[in-house]
């Protein structure tokens, strides 16, 4: 194998839908899915920027930081979702979505001494479902967009 030296600067988000231009249509049609099968916005962003959080992923924490700001999340909650176990701005409901992310994100660690069950009660199991593809499409984007480095995405001043 050659040896080639990648600069970060390689690889973005752009680079990638057109690369494989299928491959991206097929993550973002995936998340449409999600939003389309009625998971709460609110929530859903604060999933993913925690999830981002934990796969070190700054594109995606970047991206859905601002994403929640546009949805008027207030700057305290994004500011604790890091430590959202010690902060009492989330709801039972965000709680449980949170402790259900971390667990699927982590599930490599193995289940730990406090394993985590579905959140059922607060969600149904239909909401389960659509919360655990919110989790997993996430999951992908950050391994995609944090693997490959993707810088963030350049903002306009609206």
């Amino acid at each position: 194998m050659d040896d080639v030296t990648l600069e970060k600067a390689a690889f973005s988000y752009d680079i990638f839908g057109a690369s494989i231009p299928a491959a991206h249509a097929a993550l973002l049609a995936l998340g449409e899915a999600v939003d389309k099968a009625g998971l709460d916005k609110r929530l859903s962003e604060i999933v993913k920027i925690r999830v981002s959080q934990i796969n070190a992923c700054v594109f995606c924490q970047d991206f859905h930081l601002d994403t929640a700001r546009r949805l008027g999340i207030a700057d305290g909650t994004l500011d604790a979702i890091a430590v959202w176990r010690d902060s009492s701005v989330f709801s039972l409901r965000e709680r449980a979505a949170l402790s259900w992310a971390e667990h699927l994100t982590r599930m490599a660690d193995g289940p730990g001494p406090s394993a985590v069950e579905p959140p059922s009660p607060l969600f149904g199991r239909d909401g389960v479902m659509v919360l655990t593809a919110a989790i997993a499409t996430i999951n992908a984007w950050n391994r995609i967009a944090g693997g490959l480095h993707f810088p963030p995405l350049a903002r306009h001043a609206t």
